[in-house]
């Protein structure tokens, strides 16, 4: 049996590693990632204090495959 998938709320995030994107060129306008009791967390570097997004890691697995391959290029020209 898999475990639910928490809120924010409910995880303690005070001990997160955070990586943010090389490609944020510095100004903050990037997400953040992390990983925590085994979901991976995706957060707003401009506002840290909201809590992030949580995610199965099949659904970040999905997601991340889904980018390399190329099916959200179409971001790159908002």
């Amino acid at each position: 049996m898999s475990k639910s998938k928490p809120t924010a709320a409910e995880l303690d995030l005070s001990d997160i590693e955070w990586v943010v994107s090389s490609y944020s060129g510095g100004g903050g306008d990037c997400v953040r990632v992390g990983t925590k009791d085994g979901f991976a967390l995706v957060g707003d570097t401009k506002n840290p204090d909201l809590p992030p997004l949580v995610y199965t890691p099949s659904e970040a697995r999905a997601w991340l495959q889904a980018a390399k391959a190329g099916e959200f290029d179409f971001l790159l020209d908002l």
